[in-house]
């Protein structure tokens, strides 16, 4: 039996408990079934918390896609990680928090958001490049936040059809560890408009490592002020980024929707 707690950053939501140790964690027949949303908990991600490995560190967390992949990282996730640390009493300003993407940072600078040091954007060499998708050219950029993204610059978010195009980019040969896929909209230098095909779970209503890719990318390409507002389908996340050579600041909210015990 596991107690968890259920949790969203603008509607990605997520799965989160605590593992004492010596748990087995579910295998992948067992994530998909909790991840269902007709006949299990339903989630796009679990969050799995434990004592850190590295010294100086508050937590560690693992992510756990609805296919029952594990990740690098997760935007959203980690401040929900934070926010859960909070409520229990055990956060600091400050925190540190890892996981396989490695170490971010979680302040409260107001009840229920959390502003994440997501660290410097990772850009590929060279990050402007394009691929061949059912006859057509596609440009995009490619950069990691803790977990690989690519960013296509789209004329309207409205009109993509991230059903088909999002799983086919995601799958596509160029990445054989395959990929986050991100449809940014520019609007103007303050304010973007994106939706996010996530490896290992499809569209969501917000990716909070998507959003920082998505600016990262405008950023370097002189298209978006130092702070940015990228709207999503689930609602608005701010993400503040001097420039290379500097670190990624992504602000939101982290909400608890209901806690419950599974058995696994």
């Amino acid at each position: 039996m596991i107690a968890f707690t259920k949790m969203h950053g603008l509607g990605n939501d997520f799965m989160v408990f605590e593992a004492a140790e010596g748990l087995a964690l579910p295998s992948t027949t067992t994530w998909r079934a909790l991840a269902d949303r007709h006949t299990g908990i339903g989630f796009d991600q679990a969050l799995v918390i434990s004592e850190p490995l590295s010294a100086g560190v508050d937590a560690r967390y693992r992510i756990f896609n609805a296919d029952g992949s594990e990740v690098e990282q997760c935007g959203n996730g980690a401040r929900c990680v934070a926010e859960w640390l909070r409520l229990q009493g055990r956060a600091r300003d400050g925190l540190l928090l890892e996981s396989t993407g490695g170490v971010v940072q979680a302040r409260f600078p107001a009840a229920g958001q959390v502003a994440i040091d997501m660290g410097e954007p990772r850009f590929a060499e060279p990050a402007e490049t394009s691929l061949i998708l059912d006859g057509r050219e596609i440009h995009y950029t490619s950069l990691s936040l803790g977990n690989p993204h690519i960013v296509l610059e789209v004329a309207s978010v409205a009109e993509v059809p991230v059903a088909t195009v999002g799983p086919a980019l995601e799958s596509h040969p160029n990445f054989p560890a395959r990929t986050n896929v991100g449809f940014l909209q520019i609007i103007d230098a303050d304010h973007a408009l994106l939706r996010v095909y996530e490896r290992g779970v499809g569209e969501t209503r917000a990716c909070g490592t998507g959003a920082c890719a998505a600016m990262a990318t405008g950023r370097r390409a002189g298209r978006f002020n130092e702070t940015v507002t990228i709207t999503l389908p689930g609602g608005a996340l701010q993400i503040s980024w001097e420039g290379i050579g500097s670190h990624l600041w992504m602000s939101g909210p982290a909400t608890v929707a209901f806690q419950g015990f599974v058995e696994v």
